[in-house]
């Protein structure tokens, strides 16, 4: 079982969205957050803390025809102490009515008060034993969080949850942190033979007796509270299967449980994208992390989707949305965000997966616009941090920030893909995923930063402080001129949006383009304001696109034609200024060098170098002069060392 200590507090209030094109992706960010939906505060429960959840049998009797959303339930619930105890706490609803608590068939006292079970220990359970209560109880759950819903579709009644984030005690008693997953859990839902019930894992039978059918699932993953689900009504199935067909990668099943009125050719030629789907993100990612049971969608009465693992709650089929949820399987599901501060790790990564998808079923051009879309929301206020603060944490609007959670974080996990390159970046993606310290537990940005940089080879600090953890954008202004035979200087100023970050170094991707349609795009790698760049173009140069791609998080920039006409003298130029370690002498590709002198402040000549990168370590601090000898005369420039 996996384990993280961040305690965190979140008081949950009414949300509101960022205004979107995409109503799809506005309902799927609404379904995301709907059970945080009411005002109450929730925090990480101290008393909860002193036990692991090893293994759930949930039983749940549940009847759709009734005219109130009503459970009935018997939990058996196997954990292990982590501290001597005389008592255990569960997070359950006070609208849900315990009748029975037991242990080894031996009664135990309980009590209930304040969204908590305290049950009563005969004998202290020691640090180390397991042991396994029984808990029977029934009740109508609160409808403020909307976690267990009944409602209505084309007339039939429906019964399904929605326990994201913290909804899961409100129709079953559970322990619902973001510490603790439970290895394993078996669930039984016992309903009219009308209805079809769905769950977690693979369908282990359907009995039934009498009136009523008993369904039972199994679940050998571990997974917290809040993604297990219960839906019941008239479902039909409509089966796909997904993998490689290899034996590395063989078949496993998709089940997806449609009204029986969406049951359609439409519907099924929407989700005939769904196996595509899955083989993409196998083959970008890894195996699909619980293939030896299946996946799936199960409709629902809310718009957009969730994510509960094995089986996406759906509130249509579009592919953006089907892509999403699927990608949580990786991202949230497997590897879960340890607090809310880091909910881009579940959000932001997944909504870039529904962006590789556009790229690699669509091409270039609609990936391009995508990113446009989402860089347009995210600048559409100057400001806004997508790793949330301990303040911003306690808001469910900044948690399920559309703008920021999603949009920026996804366009984050571009961007580090830009910086980082295409194998290095998905490298990193796949190692994090992988980790034995992460996998099916729960991770902070710090663990995804460690694999980061151990991909890259260097240090990522700078990135994401002024991406991640502070705010705002740049804007660019871009000057590009012709400079000699082959050759462009191009000039590159930036301001910034939001003052907690002085300068965005990025590398910049640069078009240049001449009178007969030639196209010659350059990067730049771009660390201080006003920076100068000499570039190699095999025509003259009459236009000049910065960031044709949308790599970049920017905002009204501005490109132009330079018309300073080629100073030879000033071609030649040598950075960075002041120096350190190493010194670079930079000319047009015309020129050869021949010789360098190094003189100090005195005149006199301190050392020699062929090369146009010179090591400057080993001189003194202060002023310094060079003489350049070239195949085009000989330049004079001087330098700082620092």
């Amino acid at each position: 079982m996996k384990k993280t200590t961040q305690i965190f507090f979140v008081l949950l209030t009414s949300f509101c969205f960022s205004q979107s094109t995409d109503s799809e992706f506005n309902k799927m960010v609404e379904s995301e957050m709907k059970s945080a939906s009411s005002t109450m505060e929730v925090q990480v429960n101290p008393n909860t803390q002193n036990y692991d959840v090893t293994y759930h049998d949930l039983r749940f009797t549940v009847n759709p025809n009734s005219t109130t959303a009503s459970i009935s339930g018997v939990v058996s619930t196997t954990f292990t102490a982590l501290s001597n105890m005389n008592s255990i706490t569960f997070d359950m609803a006070t609208q849900l009515v315990v009748s029975s608590v037991t242990m080894n068939s031996t009664s135990l006292t309980y009590s209930q008060s304040n969204y908590e079970l305290n049950i009563n220990f005969p004998t202290t359970v020691t640090t180390g034993t397991s042991r396994t209560v029984v808990i029977t109880y029934s009740g109508i759950p609160p409808t403020a969080e909307g976690a267990f819903t009944r409602g209505t579709h084309s007339g039939t009644p429906v019964i399904y949850t929605l326990s994201e984030p913290f909804g899961a005690r409100d129709w079953w008693p559970c322990k619902q942190d973001l510490n603790d997953k439970i290895n394993s859990i078996d669930v039984y839902i016992t309903a009219p033979s009308a209805f079809n019930s769905v769950s977690n894992g693979i369908e282990q039978s359907r009995v039934v007796v009498g009136p009523n059918a008993t369904t039972h699932f199994k679940h050998l993953y571990p997974i917290p509270a809040y993604l297990i689900l219960l839906n019941v009504t008239n479902y039909q199935v409509y089966n796909q299967q997904a993998g490689l067909g290899t034996l590395e990668s063989p078949f496993f099943p998709i089940v997806n449980y449609l009204y029986p009125e969406t049951n359609t050719v439409a519907t099924q030629t929407q989700l005939a994208v769904t196996p595509t789907i899955m083989n993409l993100f196998e083959s970008l990612l890894e195996p699909y992390p619980f293939r030896n049971e299946k996946y799936g969608h199960v409709q629902f009465g809310i718009g957009g989707g969730m994510e509960h693992t094995t089986v996406s709650s759906m509130g249509s089929f579009g592919r953006d949305l089907i892509a999403h949820e699927m990608a949580h399987q990786w991202f949230g599901d497997k590897v879960t965000c340890g607090t809310w501060k880091d909910i881009w790790l579940n959000e932001g990564l997944t909504e870039y997966m529904s962006g590789l998808v556009r790229e690699n079923l669509d091409g270039a051009a609609s990936f391009v616009l995508w990113k446009e879309n989402k860089i347009s929301n995210i600048t559409s206020q100057l400001g806004g941090a997508t790793y949330l603060s301990d303040a911003g944490a306690l808001n469910v609007n900044t948690i399920f920030s559309s703008r920021l959670s999603y949009n920026k974080g996804s366009m984050i996990a571009h961007m580090l893909r830009w910086k980082m390159g295409d194998v290095l970046f998905f490298q990193a993606l796949k190692s994090y995923l992988a980790d034995p310290a992460l996998a099916y537990g729960y991770a902070v940005t710090a663990n995804f930063k460690s694999h980061l940089e151990a991909a890259y080879g260097s240090s990522l600090t700078e990135f994401l402080n002024d991406w991640l953890f502070n705010q705002g954008y740049p804007t660019y202004d871009i000057v590009a001129q012709n400079w000699g035979a082959g050759q462009a200087k191009i000039t590159v100023n930036q301001t910034q949006s939001h003052a907690s970050v002085s300068f965005f170094e990025m590398p910049l991707q640069i078009r240049l383009s001449g009178s007969g349609g030639q196209i010659h795009d350059v990067v730049v790698n771009n660390t201080t304001n006003g920076e100068q760049f000499i570039v190699s173009v095999p025509f003259v140069v009459t236009g000049v696109t910065f960031d044709p791609n949308k790599h970049i998080i920017s905002k009204n920039n501005t490109e132009t034609l330079g018309n300073e006409s080629f100073d030879i003298n000033k071609a030649v130029s040598v950075y960075p200024v002041p120096a350190e370690n190493e010194l670079t002498i930079q000319f047009p590709n015309t020129i050869t060098l021949n010789k360098v002198e190094i003189y100090n402040g005195l005149g006199q000549l301190v050392a020699t170098d062929t090369k146009n990168i010179i090591n400057t370590s080993q001189l003194p601090s202060g002023v310094h002069f060079l003489k350049i000898e070239t195949s085009e005369g000989i330049f004079h420039k001087n330098f700082i060392k620092k």
